[in-house]
């Protein structure tokens, strides 16, 4: 593969930062924008509603995900319903379970039928996307998002685990997977590869996109020039 426009997989960008959200809305490859609390909280975001607002007067034709920050299952609802009324390709975040280990799926059910468009998110299991899926089934259009990159973190392989989620979501085609957390650019296409909707990356791995399909000789001769360069620049000696 030597060009974006040959992947299938929906490309969404992932941060909080302004400036750098819209400068990524003028590409139409960016099909949607994802973020969340600790993500704001990194961009300095004081005023969470007010952020989201100056978001979405900006982009009305992609989706945009904002996540509930509250953690009693009751507050969750009404922050959720609020954040879905700020707009129709507004996705709602609600995490799988609240910091005890409750279940949000009652929650995801009430929402999803009532029309909320939802992103279920934090999820790092089959079983918790399985029952995902079962709370979704029959409402509104929806996402899960599936934590790849953190599963990758303690040694599993996420690509089968993902591939698997796809296979549970195919009677529900309203639900689609997104690729959370990818740590490197192959997670693109890995991603690609086994049929993902929707990836997630941050704006680290998007910088990456104009790598694909260089020649590795060159890359080569790029990294020694690098660190042929670096060392005249440290003067070293020996």
């Amino acid at each position: 593969m030597t060009s974006i426009s040959e992947l299938r997989i929906r490309l969404y960008a992932d941060g909080a930062d302004k400036a750098q959200i819209l400068d990524l809305y003028s590409l139409s490859w960016i099909s949607g924008f994802t973020t969340n609390p600790t993500l704001m909280r990194k961009a300095g975001v004081t005023d969470y509603e007010g952020f989201a607002k100056e978001i979405l007067s900006a982009i009305t034709d992609r989706p945009v995900s904002f996540e509930v920050f509250a953690d009693d299952l009751s507050e969750m609802e009404r922050q959720a319903r609020k954040i879905a009324s700020w707009g129709d390709n507004v996705y709602v975040k609600i995490p799988i379970t609240n910091t005890r280990r409750e279940p949000s799926l009652q929650l995801i059910r009430r929402l999803t039928r009532d029309g909320a468009k939802l992103n279920v998110t934090a999820i790092t299991t089959l079983e918790q996307v399985d029952c995902a899926v079962k709370a979704l089934a029959g409402g509104a259009p929806s996402t899960i998002s599936v934590f790849a990159g953190r599963i990758a973190d303690t040694g599993i392989d996420p690509v089968p685990v993902m591939a698997a989620a796809i296979e549970l979501l195919k009677p529900h085609p309203q639900v689609e997977l997104i690729w959370a957390s990818p740590r490197e650019l192959l997670n693109i296409f890995q991603a690609d590869a086994i049929g993902c909707h929707i990836i997630t990356a941050t704006t680290d791995i998007l910088k990456k996109l104009h790598l694909i399909g260089k020649d590795l000789n060159d890359y080569s001769l790029e990294t020694v020039k690098m660190f042929h360069g670096d060392a005249q620049a440290s003067g070293f000696t020996l």
